[in-house]
């Protein structure tokens, strides 16, 4: 919280590297928030505010997993009242790192505003007078971001520049909460009824941990204002369901009043709830009506579509979403039995179609029949991505089509590999965390606080192998991304964007950023 709030501070105090959309004229009240010019003593030097922010990330990440030691030890509110308080001080943070937040801004203005389909039309050809013109940057690209969330952007449009910024933090900043509020109510169930030594058991104040205190997702997340947030609530919500509704055989509840049971129980109560009061164990199928049954298995699957129109990537988890109740369906041993899984199934399956017919329908009404262009940002490539690094390594000078295609493949056996875990473990968190991974060291573009659609999987499955994934992957964006990053980078002789396929790549995503 200490390092946050230095790096935060400095940001709002003047026009800095620290923050992306500022510069040596242009630095309005309104941007600053209400921290600004609070600590005119921080440097002005460029580079002492880039290793500034390294310092403070490298002693963030060494601090989180200090926390991660520990956190099953720590009384639950001191968790919750740091992870709050670290939501808090980033809201009223200035944005950090890159302008995405400003291009949200201007995507959803074009339509509202100028009457310019943000999937036809690119910025570039918006009247440049426009205020959010100038704050974003990706002035060449039709929106590649998804319909249900470009809708969010319109609503917010009426408010200005300057209201939309700050209506666009709070969203984000409460569907974070709420996401690690979900992972909470989900890790307590776990905790709550599951026999000692399930894989699934899971502390839930290490849940949180993992999620909430994670100084990547602190620090390019909320402090970039990023709208996986709002996707990765939807997510967990769906799993949350699927859990609540007994989707997931193998998380079924273990015998009630089994004395391991009371103990984490009451382990998970310590402290109370995020929400103030002790959280409820839920109970999985057979307790709950017929009607609460059903509304929650179709309830799931419609969570699962709305955070597929919020963003296109949460749709490698549908097949193992569904994985788990096919295999109750398949396996089921008499008639009845076999008949009751085939109609989890199936209500499943209408929440999943209710969700794409209501965005879908949604999504035409606004934008025609015109989506996302997700095929050019598949074609940009981050100099440190990971299958960059796999080109430099094989001597190639970088990503090149015939390894993004051979890398595709991987990723699509990775999602059918998952999609068998889950149908023979009967649960799904395990196979979503892994197929995320495997997204993760497959994308061509990946961006720091993409970690965030790891970690609440990773929180919950019960893998301790995940975790360390997860971790591992969160010391790998650190080192790639990190201010002072390149310079040692070069100092050493690595020079990616040197290359001829290097310079291809910049050269591409800069025909599209200006």
């Amino acid at each position: 919280m200490l390092c946050a709030a230095i790096v935060v501070f400095a940001a709002a105090d003047r026009p800095s590297v620290l923050s992306a959309t500022t510069t040596a004229h242009y630095f309005p009240h309104w941007m600053a928030g209400p921290l600004g010019g609070m600590w005119p003593w921080i440097t002005r030097d460029p580079k002492l505010l880039r290793d500034l922010f390294t310092g403070a990330l490298v002693v963030m990440y060494g601090c989180y997993l200090t926390s991660l030691r520990y956190a099953p030890r720590a009384p639950a509110r001191w968790t919750i009242a740091a992870i709050v308080a670290v939501h808090v001080l980033l809201f009223l943070s200035p944005p950090l790192a890159l302008t995405d937040v400003f291009n949200y801004v201007n995507y959803g203005r074009m339509e509202v505003v100028h009457h310019l389909n943000p999937y036809t039309t690119t910025p570039i050809l918006e009247p440049h007078s426009d205020p959010a013109f100038s704050l974003s940057n990706w002035h060449q690209l039709l929106s590649p971001y998804g319909p249900l969330f470009t809708l969010i952007t319109f609503v917010v449009v009426p408010l200005g520049l300057a209201g939309s910024f700050w209506a666009l933090k709070a969203i984000l900043m409460i569907a974070s909460l709420s996401l690690i509020f979900v992972v909470w109510k989900s890790a307590c169930l776990l905790a709550d009824r599951l026999p000692e030594g399930s894989r699934l058991r899971c502390d839930p104040v290490a849940a949180i941990a993992l999620v909430g205190l994670n100084p990547i997702v602190i620090m390019w997340g909320l402090g970039g204002d990023h709208n996986d947030f709002i996707t990765m609530l939807f997510v967990m919500l769906a799993f949350y369901a699927c859990l609540r509704a007994g989707l997931m055989p193998g998380a079924a509840r273990a015998p009630a009043g089994a004395p391991a049971e009371r103990a984490r129980a009451e382990r998970a109560r310590d402290g109370s709830a995020p929400d103030g009061s002790a959280p409820a164990s839920p109970r999985l199928g057979g307790g709950d009506s017929a009607r609460a049954a059903t509304a929650l298995k179709v309830g799931a699957g419609a969570a699962l579509m709305t955070a597929v129109a919020l963003k296109a990537s949460a749709a490698i988890l549908v097949p193992i979403v569904l994985a788990p109740p096919m295999a109750a369906w398949v396996s089921g041993r008499s008639a009845a039995g076999g008949r009751a899984h085939r109609r989890d199934l199936l209500q499943l399956l209408v929440g999943m179609a209710i969700g794409a017919l209501v965005w879908g329908a949604a999504s035409v009404a606004a934008f025609g029949l015109h989506l996302p262009d997700l095929a050019t940002q598949g074609r940009l490539v981050t100099m440190d991505s990971v299958p960059n690094l796999l080109g430099l390594a094989l001597l190639q000078g970088g990503e090149t089509t015939t390894l993004r295609l051979i890398l595709s493949g991987v990723l699509a056996l990775s999602i059918a590999a998952c999609s068998v875990l889950a149908y023979r473990r009967r649960e799904s968190l395990t196979g979503a965390g892994w197929a995320t991974a495997a997204l993760l060291v497959t994308l061509s573009w990946v961006l720091p606080w993409y970690i965030l659609w790891l970690l609440p999987l990773a929180a919950l499955a019960g893998s301790r192998r995940l975790r360390t994934v997860a971790l591992v992957l969160g010391v790998y964006f650190v080192v790639a991304w990190s201010p002072v990053s390149g310079g040692l980078l070069h100092a050493v002789g690595f020079h990616p964007e040197k290359t001829s396929l290097g310079r291809l790549h910049q050269r591409y995503v800069k025909e599209f950023l200006y």
